[in-house]
Formats: C-alpha cells, structure tokens, sequence
C-alpha cells in the first residue's frame, strides 16, 4: 500500500466534517485538519518532499506536529520520528546513522514544553546526501531503550492499519463522537497509534492537555466529557493523589500501558474515581497485542487482541509477523523464523488464554545456583510504605534503586526485605533517592550505567 494512498482512505477521508478531531486550547474540526495538511503539502512539495523521501522529524507537541507529520504522509514520504526532548547529541548520530533527505526541527521554540501547543515555527533542512527509502516503511521509531541502546523499527501502513483494525474490534474502546483524553507521548506508540491515530481512524475526539498539572487534567476531562483517559502509571499515581479531586461521571475507561501496573496505584485510583484501570500491552514493533479492557487487578492483564497470533514459550511472548520490524537488520536474535520475541515474561491460562505480567526475562539471574526474579525483589521493595518507585539490577550482586519521597534508610531497607525474602534474594547494594530515573516515554530506566550517570 503506498504511504499516500493509505493516508488519504484511512485517516481522514474525503468531504468536509465539523466534528473536532481535537480538544486543546482550542478545538480544530477535521475540515480545518485536512485543509491545514493540504497547504503543508504543498510548502513539502515546493521542497522536493515526495513519494519515498525520508525525513527525520524532531517537533514539539502541538497541532502543527500533527499537521506535518500528517502532511508529509499525505506526500508519501517515510517519517523517522524522534522525541523533541533528544538533544542535539542524542539525535545527530541518527541523523548519520539513517541519512534521511529532509530534517524538521522546531528548535527555534526555546524551553521547555508545558503540555500541548497550537502553533510552533519550524524549519526545514535539505540533506543532499540522504537517501530515500527502498521500502514500504512509512514510520520509523526507536525502541524506549530502557535496558540498553534503543532499536530502529519501521511500520509499514498496512501493520499501523491492521493495529487501529485492532484496536477497532475491542468494543470497550471510544468510538465516533466520544471523547479520550490522551496523557501518553504522541511522538510514541501509545500515545500516537492508540490516541491520535485512532480516534482519527473512527472519528473520535482526542483531548489534549495544554497544562500537564494533576488538577488540570482532571478539570479538563470533566468539562469535555472524556469517556476514556489514557496515560502510564506514573500519570494515574498522580491524579490518585489530588486532594481535592473532581467527580468524573463520564469516565469510563482508564487506560494504562508502557510499564507494569502497582497493585496499590490500581486500587487507589479506583477508590477515588470509580473506575478500574486497565492495562494494555503492546512492543514498538508491533503495537497493541492484548489488552484488559474491564480491569482486572493487577499482575492479571487479559488477553491477545483479536488478529494477532501470539504463543508462550519457557513463560516468554512470541509474536508472529511476517517479516522483520528492525530495519538495520542488526537484532538476530530477536527475530527468528517469522517469530518475534518481546523478553517479556508471561504466565497464561490455559482455559482462558488470559495472561499475567510477570516481568522481564532479563530480570530472571542465577546467583549460587539459585534462580532469582528481580521482579518480585522490585514487588517487596514496592510494598513499602516509604517507596514508590524501584529498580532492582544484578551487577555482580543484586543492587536495589529505590526512589521514595520519605526517602527511607537503608537499614530499615535491608530490615525489611530480610522479613519477606530469603537470604540469596535481599539486596547487597542499596541507593535510595527521591526520585528515580526515566527515559522519555516516562518509563524507569533500567540499564545500571544510565541509572548511575542519571543519579
């Protein structure tokens, strides 16, 4: 399917449409969308951006990322997003590493970003050594990179249209005329394919936040009526504490994904709104994979998703596809034989086919012969009343990263694991800090030399 085409049928259709495909400072109708992407298409085409151009895109949130991203699509042009938060050292080695024709920056919009924005500048630069695309990819991504270097992954329209087919079929989702208030990243996966991309694929109302305060989310996601709120723990632990928190009569979904769910987090927000949060699973590489849409409590997740094909294999997730998602073809060990594994451990039902998050399978090391999940180490620690977040790694012994806001001693620490775990799985090294590291999709860092740069 080219780039254009899958843009032009599936995203916004034809004929003028008043219904808002957003919600910020202001609201845009998709009438307003199309004819916004149709000019930017045409400053791109003036530029020489066509069919199988690359560009590197590197945007702060706002309608006009939205419209370039859209508007380069539309001119059937391969996409390599990068965060606006990488910096120049972060993001000029992709640069040499890709050699995309085209790079757009808004680096004249000095700051940093405060929520969603109406109109950022941007500028375009003109590569003549880039080379254009021989694929059918048309987004490029990088892995979080939580646990190490980040991967290059490609989508093809059809897998982005066979993922929004996805999440289509899931009746719990929001549908035309709904609204979801999106708290996730849209330059990553969730936040752009589960958010933006498929409210505009069922003509849904994506609400975006122009302040990302705790008490402002919740004043905007009553007055537009949200059905649905879409963020990763760390956001739903902060609406759970608001003092004085509003009702929310719409809500009736609370999604969560990107990492793995605190039980306590998962009972607390249901005791202040009402309403259960649930987890959806998904990798860069492919998107939403299974999803738990009525709430289950926490490790359990629920199922694959309608239209992928998964299996279980020593407690880790496969998933089939039928070809490669890294696009330097430098991940061997990741793809084999038409099997994608996501090292991600899971236990499943076998009459149900539900399954429960049991963490990652680099989390599972052998100290004296003995096999030890640093996940349920990160579980204990959790369960204190002066931790809120950990990160629990094995280099040489077991080190335990523990950020709290009472930030508790390490005795007490040690104290504590001692009553609940035995001896081979208690930490030998303690760091305790308020807050812990996070990578730009806000999920915790888990690779011990990006830890302790970041401390």
């Amino acid at each position: 399917m080219a780039i254009a085409s899958w843009w032009g049928e599936s995203l916004l259709g034809a004929g003028a449409d008043r219904h808002p495909w957003v919600i910020s400072h202001t609201g845009e109708s998709r009438s307003e969308l199309r004819s916004a992407v149709a000019e930017l298409g045409r400053t791109f085409s003036d530029h020489g951006i066509g069919e199988r151009s690359t560009v590197l895109l590197r945007m702060r949130p706002s309608f006009t990322y939205v419209r370039v991203l859209l508007a380069l699509w539309s001119r059937g042009a391969q996409v390599i997003l990068v965060d606006f938060r990488a910096t120049a050292a972060e993001y000029e080695p992709l640069i040499d590493l890709l050699q995309p024709q085209y790079v757009i920056v808004s680096d004249q919009h000095a700051g940093p970003a405060t929520g969603f924005e109406q109109e950022v500048p941007f500028r375009i630069r003109s590569r003549p050594s880039g080379v254009p695309t021989a694929s059918g990819v048309c987004l490029v991504q990088f892995s979080s990179g939580s646990t190490g270097r980040p991967k290059v992954i490609g989508r093809t329209p059809e897998s982005l249209l066979a993922e929004l087919d996805r999440h289509a079929g899931l009746a719990e989702l929001p549908r035309a005329g709904d609204r979801l208030l999106v708290l996730n990243s849209i330059v990553h996966t969730m936040g752009l394919v589960t958010g933006l991309l498929y409210a505009l694929h069922v003509r849904a109302t994506v609400v975006l936040p122009d302040t990302p305060t705790p008490s402002d989310v919740l004043r905007l996601a009553r007055e537009t009526g949200a059905v649905a709120l879409y963020g990763v723990p760390a956001h739903f632990e902060l609406l759970a504490k608001v003092k004085e928190a509003p009702s929310l009569p719409a809500l009736r979904l609370a999604v969560t994904g990107g990492e793995r769910l605190p039980v306590e987090v998962y009972e607390e927000f249901h005791r202040r709104y009402g309403t259960r949060l649930s987890q959806v699973y998904g990798v860069t590489e492919t998107g939403l994979l299974a999803a738990g849409l009525h709430g289950p409590r926490p490790p359990a997740l629920g199922t694959v998703v309608p239209g992928v094909e998964t299996k279980v294999v020593d407690q880790e997730l496969y998933v089939r596809l039928d070809r490669s998602p890294y696009l330097l073809g430098d991940q061997p060990d990741r793809y084999v034989d038409g099997w994608l594994r996501t090292f991600d451990r899971f236990a499943m039902d076998d009459s149900s086919g539900a399954l429960s998050i049991l963490g990652r399978l680099d989390s599972l090391v052998t100290i004296g012969g003995l096999k030890v999940d640093l996940a349920e180490v990160e579980a204990v620690l959790r369960a204190h009343p002066g931790v809120s977040e950990t990160v629990v790694v094995h280099h040489e012994v077991i080190e335990a990263y523990v950020g709290g806001e009472a930030t508790p001693d390490v005795g007490e620490l040690i104290a504590w694991c001692r009553e609940r775990l035995s001896a081979v799985k208690v930490p030998k090294r303690f760091f305790v800090t308020r807050e812990l590291p996070r990578n730009k999709t806000g999920k915790l860092l888990r690779d011990r030399n990006a830890i302790r740069s970041a401390l």
